[in-house]
């Protein structure tokens, strides 16, 4: 696929020497959804900002389909939509209109059969003549979703699209994600909900102090760095993880019943079978035996760790 969003050495610093940002570089290609992850303070924020045109990058070059956001900016800002943070909405006015003048503010002729389809894939048309402010925070959410696709981009940041949203409404938003990757949009997320990128992104990007720490693959990254554990429940709390099993660098639950034992699934042998037959040499009695793949988040929290040390 075509690089859409092509990033070039970005920084921004402010005044008194904070650096926002430090270098990133990153290509995102027409038609994938990327999420960006990464704790408060890491930059995922200022980094749509600095590419939406909201704030002035320092040094770097950002296009967008070859459109430089610094010397042709009305070209590049038309190709993108964005779904804020924080939900600032006119709360009198009604939400066709709200969404007719977004249309409006990127030169787009009024086509009232676009904002209604708009309007009823995000379930707003039995809504489009309330005033915003009869509506729930949810479906404020959507009038502003709306109002980033009134305009017809072809990439949308979606900035913490869900917080504060129920667990139903994030699934039915996560539904029309999907259905705009479908229609070809380029779809770039920052998010808190680590499981919402391990369902529905194709790369993952991590952030930390202004740094991209990696863009990977999902698939790849999960089986780069995931890992197994092996949880082996014990019949009788054990006060010490016996000498004869130091080699297997066990750990143990809080309870002291169960020891835990991580494996490389890449390896040719995992280990786990010569452990079984250690641990009843020991005289260990065993209940139970479980295993469980780490996560996104499991990958992501040892990330953010590494670069913190």
């Amino acid at each position: 696929m075509p690089c859409i969003l092509d990033i070039k050495d970005l920084r921004k610093s402010y005044e008194g020497g904070f650096e926002a940002l430090k270098g990133v570089t990153l290509e995102i290609n027409e038609g994938e959804i990327i999420a960006l992850l990464g704790p408060n303070g890491a930059g995922k924020t200022t980094l749509i900002s600095t590419i939406c045109g909201i704030t002035s990058a320092t040094s770097g070059e950002v296009k967008v389909a070859g459109h430089c956001i610094k010397d042709d900016f009305r070209a590049a800002r038309r190709l993108i939509g964005l779904v804020p943070q924080e939900v600032a909405l006119e709360p009198f006015e009604k939400v066709i209109n709200t969404v007719r003048f977004s249309r409006g503010l990127f030169g787009k002729s009024r086509d009232e059969a676009a904002i209604e389809h708009i309007l009823r894939r995000l379930s707003l048309w039995d809504k489009r003549n309330n005033p915003i402010k009869e509506l729930s925070g949810g479906m404020k959410r959507r009038v502003l979703i709306a109002k980033a696709l009134a305009h017809e981009p072809r990439v949308l940041f979606l900035d913490e699209p869900t917080a504060g949203v129920d667990v139903e409404l994030r699934k039915d938003m996560w539904d029309i994600v999907a259905d705009l990757k479908a229609d070809g949009v380029t779809i770039i997320l920052t998010t808190h909900y680590i499981e919402e990128a391990e369902a529905i992104a194709d790369r993952v990007g991590v952030i930390a102090k202004g740094e991209l720490l990696l863009v990977e693959e999902k698939a790849k990254l999960m089986a780069r760095m995931g890992k197994k554990e092996l949880e082996v429940q014990l019949t009788e709390p054990l006060a010490a993880i016996p000498a004869a099993l130091s080699k297997y660098n066990l750990t143990q639950t809080a309870d002291k019943t169960a020891v835990i034992y991580t494996y490389d699934t890449k390896g040719e042998r995992t280990g786990i079978t010569q452990l079984l037959n250690d641990i009843a040499s020991a005289g260990l009695s065993l209940r139970d035996v479980s295993t469980r793949q780490s996560s996104l988040e499991d990958i992501f929290v040892t990330l953010v760790q590494e670069d913190a040390a």
